[in-house]
């Protein structure tokens, strides 16, 4: 069970290309570590085509970072699985993980892990949904069969882009049924944020004290979306 307040976020980080069309994976380091969280989601974190290289080489979070990857072993070149990665503590220990399959149009997946850190044990949910209604809700389906198909139970956190713009339908309205909403506010587009695409949410078992939108100078430049946050505690 939770026993301390947790930071958590998620980050779509545009495969590492910031407004000014630039790749910059040093930029996306810099708006982690200002984030400081224990546990990240990421979204579009390996390249499209190709061998789907990781953006955020690893030698960049080994020397210059507090976080090591999850490791879900899919593709030789790849962080995570279709761009989602969870980046932990370093001192953290990762009991299980899985690559979630999702139905989908376009390629797309959700990871989820099951993390202890100081003695606290949070299964996360890392995800990128479609930009359908129809294949979101399926999506959302799959994931959520998927977690309830696990046989341990641990308090739960879920993060992403969900590319919803709707709080009382598709997609949130079937999560919202056994997860609550943090109230982070709108991420996208950075330059101007008016869309709520981004989510962080949390099993009946824990409470979120404190979120946002982390809105610093370097974030409003390194990808179109700005990462949001959660501090976690038990409910």
């Amino acid at each position: 069970m939770v026993s301390r307040h947790l930071k958590v976020a998620s980050y779509n980080i545009h495969k590492g290309v910031g407004l000014d069309r630039r790749r910059n994976p040093e930029r996306v380091l810099e708006v982690l570590r200002e984030i400081d969280a224990d546990v990240i989601a990421l979204q579009e974190a390996d390249r499209r085509f190709g061998p789907r290289e990781s953006v955020l080489p690893a030698h960049l979070l080994d020397e210059h970072s507090d976080w090591k990857p999850v490791a879900f072993g899919m593709r030789a070149l790849s962080m995570g699985w279709h761009g989602n990665v969870i980046l932990v503590r370093k001192a953290a220990r990762v009991i299980h993980c899985a690559p979630i399959h999702l139905p989908s149009l376009e390629p797309r997946g959700a990871v989820t892990a099951d993390v202890e850190l100081d003695g606290v044990t949070l299964r996360v949910v890392g995800m990128h949904l479609d930009l359908s209604g129809l294949w979101r809700r399926r999506q959302a389906a799959a994931i959520l069969a998927h977690v309830e198909g696990c046989a341990d139970r641990h308090p739960t956190v879920m993060m992403g882009d969900l590319n919803e713009w709707t709080a009382a339908a598709g997609c949130l309205r079937d999560f919202g049924r056994d997860y609550r909403m943090a109230a982070t506010g709108p991420s996208f587009h950075a330059r101007r944020p008016v869309g709520r695409l981004d989510r962080i949410m949390v099993s009946a078992d824990l409470h979120v004290t404190e979120c946002g939108v982390h809105a610093s100078a370097a974030a409003r430049k390194t990808s179109d979306h700005l990462p949001i946050w959660a501090m976690l505690a038990p409910a």
